[in-house]
């Protein structure tokens, strides 16, 4: 629902203001004087897409990572642009609403030592507490030094993934629901999700922010009033 004529010009005006104290480009399209536009804000308007883990687990997220998604979310975790958290929060929420199952746990990922001192905060907690959904189950611990991700084929992934993480504490018999922001491969939320059933916990599913292109690939396009209903795919 858009905001009422009178609280829209309000907003942009405090925008105006505070944009000539503190002079801001868009983490999206790098226009001026805003954190986030309103042609990029509207493209983080969540449509969530049903996915399925190799290992059978149901993963839904919130927005497709590339273009203008895809600018955010790396002024966000690589640039220290936190202050499109909240803009950012708000799918994330959408598609955490849209996984739960009765009533679960959320756990987040965890981060390694060295990308949380390179930024100075945990992206998804960040996210979750903006969305005001509280901090998460600290559920899970890193057992090894993994080797970075981003050039490793959907295989050497999995292969550099598998027994990295492990229950943290007792999860026997709860339900929990795995967060991250962006899903790639699955090969992190499949271990994720591994380590928690073999602690004895019931992970019912997973929520990202984004998945990438190759694993959600473009429907055509939606007529505005269908923006909220979902599209599903395979995610392998």
């Amino acid at each position: 629902m858009s905001a009422p004529p009178t609280t829209a010009l309000l907003r942009s005006a405090l925008l105006d203001a505070l944009a000539v104290l503190a002079p801001v480009d868009c983490a999206g399209c790098g226009a001026v004087d805003r954190a986030l536009c309103d042609r990029c804000r509207a493209e983080l308007s969540p449509l969530p897409v049903h996915q399925t883990l190799a290992d059978g687990t149901p993963v839904v997220a919130a927005l497709r990572y590339d273009a203008t998604v895809r600018e955010v979310v790396l002024a966000y975790k690589e640039q220290g642009r936190t202050d499109v958290a909240r803009p950012l929060a708000a799918p994330l929420c959408t598609a955490v609403g849209a996984a739960l199952q009765g009533r679960c746990e959320l756990v987040a990922l965890p981060v390694g030592r060295t990308a949380y001192r390179r930024r100075g905060y945990d992206p998804v907690r960040l996210l979750l507490r903006k969305a005001g959904l509280g901090h998460p189950l600290e559920a899970l611990r890193q057992t090894h030094q993994r080797a970075a991700q981003k050039t490793l084929s959907r295989a050497a992934r999995a292969e550099n993934l598998a027994g990295s993480l492990a229950a943290s504490r007792d999860i026997r018999g709860r339900r929990l629901l795995l967060v991250d922001d962006v899903v790639t491969t699955g090969a992190s939320l499949s271990e994720a999700a591994r380590a928690l059933r073999a602690a004895g916990a019931e992970v019912v599913g997973a929520a990202t922010l984004a998945a990438t292109p190759r694993l959600s690939p473009q429907s055509p396009d939606l007529p505005s009033e269908s923006r909220d209903s979902t599209r599903r795919t395979g995610l392998r």
